[in-house]
């Protein structure tokens, strides 16, 4: 439950902080994050999204997380969170959740954003910096089973 809780205020905060996002940390640190373009509704909508991250060790403590959240018209939803793992080495992520409130997302065109945030917690409070995103036009479809 507490992931659930941290995972979406790392979603809610990096999508408030995108307009401030100033690109990667450390000019010769590849960071990167990518979101596939297809992503999975099942009937009691919960949502699956995946793609791939890369990082390599930052300037200050704290941990890194992939959220993302996904959008048809104007509702938008953040689904989940996943602790990246920064070695410099390319790795998969998945996401997956059930919005709680509001309208389900449906099978069909939608825009999904993946962020990487960094919570850096030097300063003794957790401050999120945006490390990388990806942005994009993806087609959910129904989950199978």
């Amino acid at each position: 439950m507490r992931g659930s809780l941290v995972a979406a205020g790392v979603v809610a905060i990096g999508g408030a902080l995108l307009t401030s996002a100033t690109g990667p940390v450390g000019a010769a640190d590849v960071q990167a994050v990518s979101a596939a373009p297809t992503g999975t509704v099942s009937r009691d909508g919960t949502v699956t999204l995946s793609g791939t991250y890369r990082c390599s060790s930052l300037s200050g403590p704290g941990p890194v997380f992939v959220s993302s959240t996904v959008g048809a018209g104007e509702m938008r939803r953040g689904i989940g969170g996943t602790v990246a793992t920064c070695d410099g080495v390319e790795h998969t992520w998945v996401n997956q959740d059930k919005p709680v409130h509001g309208s389900l997302m449906a099978p069909g065109p939608a825009e999904v954003e993946a962020t990487l945030v960094h919570l850096d917690t030097r300063s003794g409070l957790p401050m999120p910096s945006i490390i990388a995103t990806d942005r994009h036009e993806i087609e959910l479809r129904p989950a199978r089973g």
